[in-house]
């Protein structure tokens, strides 16, 4: 289901997938990684996923990403346009956007609005850790990863808010599964382990795979899927 919502800076592009004939549904919230958009292949593999379990997912497009930038943009360029409008600003108006997205989608729905997770990596983590500082109990778990308390000069200068991140990751209580990459060009180790250090929950799980920031592993989507469907309260169907 695709609709709309006014957003912190205009019309804010929302795709959500339910599950068939449910009540009371938990909802996981998916960010997207830059230079992508809420229709990627994973984002829509894992709503139909999840929704064949029981669980809503909502994705939304993130500032000059997906419909709200019209045509693709390279990560130059947004990161030098989010620079440009404000770091913090540009977070902050996130977290809102987000929210107004939250709100209308249990509105409109059976989706039950204080029964969230969340997953998003790289810039999914940028702006979600401070949305999952907001969400407060609502949260029941979060996986975070591919991101850190300091990053490379690969990436614009600007974007970097180390004491907003880490203030943010310190009022997460719920289970939190961090995901990083040994080897990551971007997101230094050290500051991924301070990371991982300054989230509050006393459930938190640490997984480090060798590599550079855009590989992946195949056990880690399964992985995710299994620490969020643990944690969020819905009931296992068995694969068809």
């Amino acid at each position: 289901m695709d609709f709309y919502v006014d957003g912190a800076d205009g019309p804010v592009p929302c795709t959500a997938w339910l599950p068939d004939d449910a009540v009371e549904v938990p909802v996981l919230l998916v960010g997207h990684g830059g230079s992508g958009s809420r229709r990627t292949a994973r984002h829509e593999r894992l709503g139909r996923w999840f929704a064949a379990r029981g669980v809503a997912v909502l994705a939304i497009d993130g500032p000059f990403h997906g419909d709200r930038a019209g045509a693709p943009v390279p990560a130059s360029t947004y990161q030098r346009l989010i620079v440009r409008r404000g770091v913090e600003a540009t977070i902050a108006g996130m977290v809102e956007d987000w929210s107004t997205a939250l709100t209308t989608l249990a509105r409109m729905s059976s989706v039950d609005a204080d029964w969230c997770a969340y997953l998003g990596l790289s810039l999914g983590s940028r702006f979600g850790i401070p949305l999952a500082a907001e969400l407060g109990p609502a949260l029941r778990c979060a996986v975070f990863g591919k991101f850190g308390l300091q990053q490379s000069g690969a990436l614009a200068s600007g974007l970097n808010t180390p004491v907003l991140i880490r203030g943010a990751a310190q009022r997460i209580t719920a289970p939190t599964l961090f995901a990083m990459r040994w080897d990551d060009e971007l997101f230094p180790r050290s500051g991924c382990l301070d990371l991982f250090d300054a989230f509050a929950a006393s459930d938190k799980t640490l997984i480090a795979r060798p590599g550079l920031h855009a590989g992946s592993h195949p056990d880690d989507e399964p992985m995710w899927c299994e620490f969020v469907m643990r944690h969020i309260g819905a009931v296992c169907v068995e694969d068809t």
